[in-house]
């Protein structure tokens, strides 16, 4: 994978786990992305003003604001309704993660703990060009 694979795409990652966050960035940042983070719902919100990400991945299950909640609020916002959305999902819980991020107009799925390969193929599928 070079470092140009995805031309400076801005990728917002909201996680509670520093470890996923951490991992993701340096996956993401590897193949050409400006990364920014975010622990939680609630900071994750100035983020995207602040950054205009081309695509949020989002944790489902976060402390005070979850993931649920999070892509609600962003969905909301004229400016954020196009951005595609992915959600960070534990594979035991897949099916239900599923039927409720589908109501909230998620775009797509990932399964933890993900590989390399599974996050940059997930990007890859949502950036234009």
């Amino acid at each position: 994978m070079s470092g140009h694979d995805f031309d400076g795409a801005r990728i917002l990652i909201i996680d509670d786990s520093s470890t996923i966050r951490y991992a993701a960035a340096a996956i993401l940042g590897r193949a050409g992305c400006r990364v920014a983070t975010a622990p939680d719902g609630y900071t994750a919100l100035a983020e995207i003003v602040e950054h205009r990400p081309d695509l949020i991945l989002v944790d489902n299950q976060m402390p005070r604001l979850d993931g649920y909640q999070t892509c609600a609020v962003i969905r909301r916002n004229r400016n954020f309704q196009r951005t595609p959305l992915v959600l960070l999902i534990n594979l035991e819980r897949q099916h239900l993660d599923k039927v409720r991020g589908a109501m909230l107009g998620i775009d797509d799925y990932l399964a933890k703990p993900f590989t390399a390969q599974e996050l940059t193929s997930c990007v890859r599928r949502h950036l234009p060009g």
